[in-house]
């Protein structure tokens, strides 16, 4: 059996991309030999590796989002009814936060869905990319405590209160490797790497304004150290789902990030199914599931 590494990039928002993506895998009866992710790559990640179908993160997500009427953000905060994610936001009380959540209640959710505690009682091997705040610093996390991991590749600097693990401050993975292909075990036949940061149609001439400002230029750091990693470490297979126009805080947008990264399923399906019969010259072993 042919091994496959699968990289899930961060993104926000728009990890909601990823979905098609592990659809493949399930509709061709197959597994990743290991997985590793950034952020809601991480997460998303933990979730499939532990016995999770695509279908099941999914409807995990459906049960936490209520497609609003219309797409904008204004529009959908008017509905005290459509983000039920907003129950599992814990705000940091206290004169000087660490950050605006604390985290703890998304984590109990996760939990929840995840009925598993470590690293080392999931199905498919999983690394998660965190940071260390102070030395600048990739923090790679793949043993021990699964949530705290999670919760530390996740936390977004001031959004979500920084993870203390040996004396590390550690925050969101994507600061240092938003899609971390390169920690795939070498030992994989197939390397696979999905990198859902997206694009805008917005002028590019146009002046950016303050939000724009805050939310891109980390973006743009991001894609530059991306495709530097992308030039050093090439992959078999490198993903980037037709993400347009979307920002890492659109849940509300649940629906048209599926929508716009479906558009990348079938081509990717053919990909891996002519690189596994390629590589294999023999297809019997990933025969679809009825």
């Amino acid at each position: 059996m042919k091994k496959i590494g699968l990289a899930l990039g961060g993104g926000g928002a728009k990890g909601f991309a990823h979905i098609p993506i592990l659809e493949v895998f399930d509709e061709l009866g197959i597994k990743p030999h290991c997985i590793t992710g950034t952020s809601i790559g991480g997460i998303l990640g933990a979730l499939y590796a532990a016995n999770h179908s695509a279908l099941d993160i999914a409807e995990m997500i459906n049960d936490l989002l209520v497609k609003p009427q219309k797409s904008s953000l204004k529009d959908f905060f008017r509905n005290k009814d459509l983000f039920k994610f907003l129950q599992l936001m814990d705000p940091q009380l206290s004169l000087k936060p660490k950050g605006l959540l604390k985290g703890d209640k998304l984590l109990g959710f996760l939990y929840e869905q995840l009925e598993i505690d470590s690293f080392e009682k999931l199905s498919i091997p999983l690394k998660v990319v965190a940071t260390d705040f102070w030395r600048k610093e990739q923090v790679v996390i793949d043993k021990g405590e699964l949530l705290t991991a999670l919760r530390a590749t996740m936390a977004i600097p001031y959004v979500f209160t920084p993870v203390i693990i040996d004396d590390r401050v550690l925050v969101d993975g994507g600061l240092v490797n938003i899609v971390p292909h390169d920690l795939l075990d070498t030992d994989c036949d197939i390397r696979i790497a999905v990198d859902i940061m997206g694009n805008s149609t917005v002028s590019k001439t146009k002046i950016p304004s303050p939000l724009d400002a805050m939310f891109n230029t980390v973006d743009v750091l991001q894609d530059a150290l991306a495709t530097e990693k992308r030039a050093n470490h090439p992959v078999d297979i490198y993903l980037q789902p037709p993400i347009t126009d979307i920002q890492m805080i659109d849940f509300h947008k649940a629906e048209l990030i599926y929508k716009q990264a479906l558009l990348a399923k079938d081509d990717f399906k053919r990909q891996l199914e002519k690189m596994l019969e390629e590589k294999s010259g023999d297809r019997h072993w990933f025969r679809r599931k009825r």
